[in-house]
């Protein structure tokens, strides 16, 4: 097969006419390199995984271990944290028992059926979470939680099996 000198594909005769309307050589490359794209997304991503876990809760506390699992909870929950020293936060802000209804009122928006955790250290008075947890069922609040840390004792240490005196003429194992 012969090529003429006005083939678009030969290398001598197209490229002549090109320069004479102006073109140069090179076409536009019509392709978008998506690897610039896929090195920011994956930058991102690291970035986002690292500071995910550190948005959860600003009030440092030592959390009871239980047996229990986590909660897979789609909406976000109302949380409520009790300081060993007795102090109240509703969600990050330091709250005084006094105003903790009108509080807990704002921060759920007058909904009752929000899912609420309560976060309360474990060398907290009980008294103290006592009225929190009173408080919450005076505003109509049913979906109450209370967060531990897992893998603890779910009841204490298991306790040691108690030992019957060997009948008589029976001797013990």
């Amino acid at each position: 097969m012969a090529l003429s000198a006005h083939d678009a594909f030969s290398g001598a005769g197209g490229g002549g006419r090109r320069r004479r309307y102006g073109r140069s050589r090179r076409s536009a490359l019509s392709e978008i390199n998506v690897t610039p794209l896929v090195d920011v997304m994956l930058v991102l991503l690291i970035i986002f995984m690292i500071s995910a876990p550190l948005l959860t809760a600003g009030v440092p506390l030592e959390l009871p271990r239980t047996e229990a699992g986590a909660i897979q909870e789609t909406e976000g929950p109302l949380a409520i944290s009790i300081r060993a020293d007795g102090a109240v936060f509703v969600q990050d802000r330091q709250t005084p028992f006094e105003a903790l209804g009108p509080a807990l009122a704002a921060a759920a928006a007058d909904n009752p059926e929000r899912a609420v955790f309560v976060r309360a250290d474990g060398r907290a008075a009980y008294a103290d979470v006592a009225r929190v947890m009173a408080a919450l069922s005076v505003r109509g609040f049913t979906r109450v939680n209370l967060i531990t840390d897992t893998g603890g004792p779910a009841a204490g240490p298991a306790p040691e099996p108690a030992l019957l005196p060997a009948p008589e003429g029976v001797s013990p194992p």
